[in-house]
Formats: C-alpha cells, structure tokens, sequence
C-alpha cells in the first residue's frame, strides 16, 4: 500500500509513480531549472493523476511567513464591512496571501480573542476595526513584528490608520438640509462611546453652529440601531418637532424608514434599494471597497519591510441627492 492510500500523496509518492528522484519533483514543484522536459512532463502527469498539492504552510514558513493576514470587524453581516473584509481580500490574493477573519460584535473581549488567536497563528499582519482604545495587549506581538493597521476607528496605539471623514461627511449631510429650509433637525446616531458617532454627532453640532441655529439636546438620540424607531416617535411628539432628520449610520436609516415617518432625510452610508424608494434616500456615502484597500496596502507595504511614522488617512465621503434630503419643511414651519 502506498502512502497515497492512507492519506494526502506526498513527493516521495509522486516520484515514485514517475520513476525519478525525490529531487526531481522538488525541483519540478518550485519551478526550478534543470529538469529534462520530457521527464518534467511525466512528474506533471503522476502529480495531476495522484492529487498531490505542495504544503504551502511549510513552504512560506521557510521563508519566515505564514501568507496570512489577520483580519477582526464589527459585523460581517453589516454591508458597509462586507465591502471592507472584500476588499482586503482583493488587496491579500494579489500579495499572495489568505485572510482569516472573525466579527467582534462590538465587544472589546471578543475583538481581544481573535487578535491574540490569529496572532498564536503566526499571521503576518492584522487589519483591526476596534472596538476600544486599549490595545496594549497588542505590544508584545508588534515588538515581535506582526504588523498591524487599524481601520474605521482608531486604536489605542500608534500604527497606521485609515479612516472616513465622519464630521465632515455628517457636516454636509446637515447642511444640506438646513439649506433646504429646514431648522428643527433631528439627529439619531449609534452608541455615543463609538468613535464614528461621536464624530459625526460633532459634524452635526458644527452644522448647526455655522448656521447659527441653537443645538436642542431633545433632538439627539443616540444607542442602538433598534431604538432609532422610537427615539424618533419621541422627539415628533414635542411641541415643536423636527421638520427633518440626519440618521448615523445605514442601519438606523433602514430602522427609520420602518416607522413610516417620511420626514426629511439624509443618512450617513449609502445602502441597498436606497434609490429605489419614493423618495429616494439621500445619503452621505462612505468608500469601504476603498477602506480597505488602502488598509491592505499599507499593512502589506509594512510586512514588505517598509519603515517610518505610523500613517493617519481620512478618506472623503460624498453626498449623494436623491430625494429625501431635498424635501422641504411643511409651510407651517
């Protein structure tokens, strides 16, 4: 009985079945020269014919790398980092690499675990959205020389950063409302200890302050994405409601919209089938195909060896009119 029989074909099998040496296939295998073609020819065919794969573990750990990249998001089933993890992989199979990645559901112990997880796997390098400012569990493994990139939202440490313009982009969103005729603006954001919402609860105040309008804390609910129906219920029921509404991410948009509220609206993140409403959603979009991307690059350019200060991107977000941010307040208002 062969080896091939009693589990994965290896060299020794196929150089059997060809009838040359064990260096043969080696140097078959790499690609290497000095192999007669004829006789590469028949390595070629006993590989295709037993199913052997070359070990690439083994292959990338002599060269002192695992081809693999660590890759930790909120939630994989949010569309916004269904784009990013897509585009990190784009970025990995180009460099040769494979993601392993997990969600951390917005909790730090969570997000601890798959780091130090992928780190005990020997990744090369993590991409890391956080979901805290303390990262000094992270130390150990950056002085080993795991490189590390953090996407979205900063970290507690000094390392590359990519992130969106979240003030500027929730600025313009609220703008364009207020130049639309509308004074009494609501805002509903995530969990004010998330770094995004909080910017672009930020944006919505400096929006206001360049309009010289008042910021009424009766017109701000922020907590999760399921509270957002309610918060707005609430705030339509005072005595002087808001004539339009900012929402802070796509999730509290969808969580709106449910209501049947169809007040003014402009939502931060663009999301599916929002142009196929009546009216249109009009939205400040992020790029997370492009977040990510320019996360991959530099994690890799910093595997490759690449020094120097930690970098700090913010990519532009753009408004995208489609309707619902062009409505204008009631003629009573």
């Amino acid at each position: 009985m062969t080896e091939s029989a009693r589990g994965r074909p290896t060299m020794k099998d196929v150089a059997t079945a060809a009838g040359v040496a064990l260096k043969t296939v080696s140097r078959v295998v790499n690609e290497e020269p000095g192999v007669n073609p004829a006789t590469a020819e028949r390595v070629v065919a006993a590989i295709e014919r037993l199913g052997y794969r070359r070990n690439e573990s083994a292959r990338v750990l002599r060269r002192g790398r695992t081809a693999s990249i660590g890759l930790v998001i909120e939630d994989v089933a949010d569309p916004f980092y269904s784009g990013v993890s897509r585009a990190v992989e784009d970025v990995a199979l180009r460099h040769g690499s494979l993601v392993l990645s997990g969600s951390s559901g917005q909790e730090p112990e969570r997000e601890r675990g798959l780091v130090l997880t992928f780190c005990s796997r020997r990744v090369d390098g993590l991409i890391i959205v956080p979901t805290w400012s303390d990262h000094g569990y992270l130390l150990p493994e950056l002085d080993a020389g795991i490189a590390a990139v953090f996407a979205d939202r900063p970290g507690g440490l000094d390392v590359d950063t990519v992130l969106s313009d979240n003030s500027g982009g929730a600025r313009t969103g609220v703008t364009h409302l207020i130049r639309h005729g509308h004074r009494r603006i609501a805002f509903i954001g995530d969990s004010a200890s998330i770094f995004t919402a909080t910017e672009r609860l930020y944006g919505y105040r400096r929006a206001l302050k360049d309009a010289g309008l008042p910021y009424d804390e009766s017109l701000v609910g922020t907590g999760p994405a399921k509270r957002a129906g309610a918060a707005l219920t609430e705030m339509l029921s005072l005595g002087d409601p808001p004539t339009a509404v900012f929402t802070g991410n796509s999730r509290i948009t969808v969580t709106v919209l449910r209501t049947g509220h169809r007040l003014a609206m402009v939502g931060f993140d663009d999301f599916e089938l929002a142009d196929l409403l009546v009216p249109g959603v009009t939205v400040v979009a992020q790029d997370p195909v492009r977040l990510g991307g320019t996360a991959a690059e530099l994690l890799f350019r910093r595997i490759a060896g690449e020094l120097g200060a930690p970098e700090r991107i913010e990519l532009p977000t753009r408004l995208i009119p489609r309707g619902s941010g062009e409505l204008r307040p009631p003629a009573a208002f």
